[in-house]
């Protein structure tokens, strides 16, 4: 009896030995065990990414962020297009897209511009040089939980990659109007998303925030950390007991001061009223014209639509299919995907959890994507202004465009994919 007593401690013992982290999509509880060099763990329920273990991830990720920080400098210092026609050369810097806009009275459109391929990427890059330079020489920074939290929650609307594609259509787009001339600028952003892809694949956050061994002191039994009275810290996965909130429910991660919720207050609410904001911004959005080309005093108001049957005319299928899924086909999707969501979650079905999480996890990545076309707008602004030549002006529709885009992101980040899987665990 005793043998058989010790044995089923020394099981227990090795079942915490390396402590236990909670999926953020389905709340299912994992041990943390060690995973081979550059592999991945993943949710054995949902398929969510859980962590990964890179050797000297500590050094790597420091290196390939002070690359980016330089990269980023070079990028704002040095000319990025640059537009001949005519004997006339217009020069393009980062910021002239942004400038731009503001100047031809789209100042909030111009502001969105800004913050996303300028602003939040360099927060990125700062805030986790600001954490990694210190924790090299073995200190921890300053309000270190703040930082990451605050990077974290960036990291959705740096749109690095998004710009890089709309100066790509915008360069194909030019081809037959100007010479375009690519500047030291551009090749340093090429540069720049590289390095920070790579930078970010290279973080292994247990560097950060190391796992903890001991048992959390919650219910012996129940597969989830919802089951174990526990709650799962967003920012840096400690296992929290629910009686350390306080009576209306409201605590901070005693680690790294995060706020803690079981899970997102009004989450259904929330994503239903900024999908049909959101859907009715749509309308507008397609109707109204999103730039005018004024060639020769001549102008030709663009919709989304027309700019794409225009493409297909010109013979660049390629483009246009991008710029119709981007801007068209997956907006409507998103809204559809999330309303289906939310549906299932209020009628508590079970059917194809994992599925639903899947295409949560899908439009949530995709849905930064429809930002290109508000790039493409911004960089053709800000090049094409030849006076009577040639001149390109944003229209009234960008606006709405912008706004829906921003709107269906804070409705994929409201919704909580956990009520997905409370509705299964319900019904067991």
């Amino acid at each position: 009896m005793n043998s058989e007593k010790n044995k089923k401690d020394s099981s227990h013992s090795d079942l915490w030995e390396g402590g236990l982290i909670a999926c953020h999509e389905c709340d299912l509880l994992h041990c943390i065990i060690p995973v081979p060099g550059n592999r991945k763990a993943f949710c054995i329920r949902c398929g969510a990414f859980l962590y990964r273990t890179i050797p000297n991830s500590l050094e790597k990720a420091l290196a390939l962020n002070l690359a980016a920080f330089m990269l980023f400098i070079m990028a704002n210092a040095f000319p990025f297009l640059s537009l001949e026609l005519n004997g006339r050369i217009v020069e393009n810097f980062f910021l002239s897209g942004a400038l731009a806009l503001y100047r031809l009275g789209m100042g909030e459109l111009g502001v969105l511009v800004f913050l996303t391929s300028i602003l939040f990427p360099f927060l990125t890059i700062t805030g986790m040089l600001y954490i990694l330079l210190p924790m090299r020489f073995g200190h921890r920074p300053w309000k270190m939980g703040w930082v990451y939290r605050m990077v974290q929650a960036l990291k959705s609307w740096s749109l690095i990659a998004v710009f890089m594609l709309g100066v790509l259509i915008a360069f194909v787009k030019l081809l037959d109007l100007a010479t375009i001339i690519p500047g030291i600028s551009l090749y340093s952003f090429v540069g720049l998303m590289v390095v920070l892809t790579a930078a970010n694949a290279n973080l292994d956050t247990f560097v950060i925030w190391p796992f903890m061994k001991q048992e959390p002191s919650g219910k012996s039994s129940g597969e989830t950390a919802s089951e174990r009275d526990l709650i799962g810290c967003h920012t840096c996965a400690l296992l929290v007991p629910k009686n350390y909130l306080d009576k209306d429910g409201n605590g901070n991660c005693p680690r790294c001061t995060a706020p803690l919720h079981s899970r997102k207050s009004n989450s259904l609410p929330r994503t239903w009223a900024l999908i049909i904001a959101a859907a009715l911004l749509f309308i507008p959005a397609n109707i109204y014209p999103v730039m005018t080309i004024i060639q020769f005093g001549q102008g030709h108001p663009n919709t989304i639509l027309s700019g794409v049957i225009h493409l297909i005319e010109s013979g660049m299928w390629v483009l246009a299919l991008i710029i119709f899924f981007a801007s068209i086909i997956i907006p409507i999707l998103k809204l559809i995907v999330l309303s289906f969501l939310l549906m299932t979650v209020k009628k508590r079905s079970s059917w194809r959890s994992r599925d639903r999480t899947l295409l949560f996890r899908v439009i949530e990545v995709v849905g930064a994507w429809s930002m290109v076309d508000i790039y493409v707008v911004a960089v053709l602004v800000g090049l094409v202004n030849l006076g009577a030549l040639s001149t390109i002006r944003p229209g009234i529709g960008v606006a709405f465009f912008g706004a829906m885009v921003v709107i269906t992101m804070f409705a994929a980040h409201s919704f909580d994919p956990r009520l997905i899987w409370d509705n299964t665990e319900r019904l067991k």
